[in-house]
């Protein structure tokens, strides 16, 4: 392991930068009222905490080089999918009713309330989740990628293309007008609700593993997918948004007492109610 003062550099310096880009993204949120571009962030960002990581550690080159490669295909692939998302159907009307309802109930102007509901605690968020991709690159002395990186590494790419599938059947399914108000519940989405969280998870609990294998370090990373867990159940925008939707969406209530939240799982029967396998 690393000297603890270089380890603590490397790490103060990432957070350093996080937090930098989350100041500059809220100004240009602010700037056009709108910070729905975030969200983009959140997987570049993440990704880019293995950049600068990479040019800041001296461990193992070819798992620095794995790390990055693949974090970098993931942010890639997920941060200009949420791009072209924002800029085809605009702002998220989550953030824009929170944001709306800060303004008018506490009486907060549109910088505050960005600033304090949306940006203050992402950026120490994505510095603990992204721990994989940073303590990983640390190992003082070379170990090769062995049984457990290289299935850390097959589990990287399945999430890439479970969620970029997940993705695909979404997209098309909302491009045909005759779906309009219609739940989608064919495939990936018959089996979990949250197909691309899914997959968001097999990415960063197969970077861990790669991680894992350089010893203390890249064990104690665990805690940024373990992070991720909670955020997914607990706090994202699944909860908020379907239980809008249950409202919103005739026979949304049945998709959800029939489909697994989160790990894919064979549907119950109508009527009956699926188990919650997270």
């Amino acid at each position: 392991m690393p000297p603890i003062q270089e380890i603590a550099t490397i790490l103060g310096v990432n957070l350093g930068i996080c937090i930098a880009s989350f100041v500059i993204l809220w100004a240009i949120g602010c700037a056009i009222k709108d910070v729905t571009f975030v969200d983009a962030w959140w997987a570049l960002g993440l990704a880019f905490m293995a950049v600068t990581t990479f040019f800041q550690a001296e461990g193992s080159a070819e798992r620095m080089q794995l790390l990055l490669v693949l974090s970098g295909l993931w942010g890639l692939r997920l941060g200009l999918y949420i791009l072209w998302r924002w800029r085809s159907h605009g702002p998220d009307r989550r953030y824009v009713k929170m944001l709306s309802r800060a303004q008018e109930a506490k009486g907060w102007s549109y910088p505050v309330a960005a600033w304090r509901l949306v940006f203050m605690f992402q950026a120490p968020i994505l510095w603990v989740v992204s721990m994989p991709v940073q303590l990983g690159q640390m190992s003082a002395t070379p170990v090769a990628i062995g049984t457990l990186g290289w299935i850390g590494a097959g589990l990287v790419v399945f999430g890439i293309l479970f969620e970029s599938l997940a993705d695909f059947q979404l997209v098309r399914f909302k491009a045909n007008k005759a779906n309009e108000g219609k739940v989608l519940s064919s495939g990936l989405w018959r089996y979990t609700r949250h197909p691309n969280y899914f997959g968001d998870l097999c990415v960063w609990f197969g970077l861990w593993a790669i991680a894992a294998e350089t010893g203390t370090l890249g064990i104690v990373s665990i805690v940024g997918p373990l992070l991720l867990v909670v955020m997914f159940v607990k706090y994202s925008g699944g909860p908020s948004y379907e239980k809008r939707l249950t409202y919103q969406r005739p026979g949304y209530a049945d998709y959800i007492a029939r489909t697994s939240s989160l790990v894919p799982w064979p549907p119950k029967p109508a009527g009956k109610a699926a188990p919650e396998v997270v």
